[in-house]
This record gives structure tokens, sequence and C-alpha cells, in this order.
């Protein structure tokens, strides 16, 4: 069951331990995932393709509110870690409050770090603590207008501002 994948940073931190003393290579990535849309799926299975398990950080609500602005999130933090929980190709999902994924990236120390490629290398937050314990920080393709406000956009300027 997805909801088995959700777990908290301590919980999670336990489970990179064992992971280390099986040598597995751990992915990390994060983001808001307010519409879950084709460009977090390409990213996250081309993540997982990089070790053998990945994890997601995923925004809560009051951090996508902060960086997103009052409308956001779309869809509860909840309904997003469910939905990320629930691919395939994620094997753990964490909540993180703050408004980037610092400290839970230096809490974790991934072996490899995977962003979309809205960003790069210089600009990915993690990368420092990433890089000093020898692991590889890499920013995937982005695809052009997958976004959740891209969506939203299209939305409402296919519905207007009725709903």
């Amino acid at each position: 069951m997805s909801l088995r994948k959700i777990l908290a940073l301590e919980d999670l931190l336990a489970q990179r331990d064992r992971l280390r003393q099986q040598n597995k290579r751990t992915v990390f990535t994060n983001g808001c995932f307010d519409l879950l849309h084709p460009g977090h799926i390409d990213t996250l299975r081309h993540a997982r393709q990089m070790g053998d398990v990945l994890i997601v950080g995923v925004n809560s609500d009051r951090s996508v509110r902060e960086l997103k602005g009052a409308m956001r999130p779309i869809l509860t933090q909840d309904e997003r870690t469910r939905l990320v929980s629930g691919l395939d190709s994620v094997d753990y999902v964490t909540v993180f409050d703050e408004d980037t994924p610092q400290r839970l990236i230096a809490a974790l120390l991934p072996d490899v770090l995977v962003k979309g490629g809205d960003w790069t290398v210089e600009t990915i937050v993690g990368r420092q603590e990433v890089e000093a314990a020898g692991g590889r920080v890499v920013p995937l393709p982005y695809l052009e207008g997958q976004s959740s406000t891209a969506i939203i956009e299209r939305i409402l300027r296919r519905y207007g501002r009725q709903a």
C-alpha cells in the first residue's frame, strides 16, 4: 500500500541508515507536486533510474503558500503525498515545512540529488552538502509548459473564473 511509503523524518532517517548498510544508492528529489503532471512523472521516473531507491520530499501546505501565494496549494499535503507515493517510481515520501529542503537534504545526504531542468546545478538547494559527502547533483530536462502554474493558467483561460 502506498501509504506505507509516507514517512516522518525520523523514520525516514532510520530507513536511510538501513539502506546505507545494504549499499543501496539513494536518490532524492523534492517539489510542491501541487497538480501532478507529465513533467513530474518524467522527472520521478528518470530520478529513480539513477539509483536503487527514490525518496521524494514534498513541501508542506504552509511552505507551498509561502512559495506560490495564498491561493496555493490546490491539493492538500495529504492529497499530494498520497498521489506521489502511489507512483511505482517512488519508494519513500516525506513532508518538509521549510521553504527549501536544505535541512532535509543535509540530514539524508542522498547519493544523487535530482531536480527538474528549470534549475541549474549551481542553484539546486542542497548541492554543497551532497557534493561534500561524495554525492552527485543532476538537473533533468525541463518539459516546456509542464508546471502546476501553467496548468492552473490553462484551466482559468479555458473556463474563466466561473468555477
